[in-house]
């Protein structure tokens, strides 16, 4: 089954060696857990994204199109970039994504994929 990890940043802005430096032996540097998960098959794709400030939100309401500039919610939180993983289970999915690197300072929202039948 395919699941999307939504990343999200830390809310407080430090970076990830400054929450862990080596306080979690599971704990891997982005280029690392990405050549793991793609060595393993695991990761199928992953990009991050650009700063909420490019991003557009769209919406038609009434039948009128209603574009603004930014996202579709404020906060000091934001997802940051995206991996869809192949998995055999939720409980799979979770273990891949503790070991996000951003899992220890930020957080990983994991979405079960739903394929369109027909």
């Amino acid at each position: 089954m395919q699941y999307l990890l939504f990343v999200g940043t830390a809310p407080d802005g430090k970076t990830i060696d400054e929450h862990v430096a080596a306080q979690d032996p599971r704990y891997m540097e982005i280029d690392d857990w990405v050549d793991t998960m793609d060595g393993s098959g695991k990761r199928i794709i992953g990009e991050r994204l650009r700063p909420p400030t490019d991003a557009t939100t769209v919406r038609v309401r009434g039948g009128e199109l209603v574009v603004t500039d930014g996202p579709f919610a404020e906060g000091k939180e934001y997802i940051a970039g995206f991996d869809i993983i192949e998995a055999a289970d939720l409980d799979e999915a979770i273990d891949i994504a503790s070991r996000h690197p951003m899992a220890h300072v930020g957080l990983i929202e994991i979405h079960p994929t739903w394929p369109w039948e027909g």
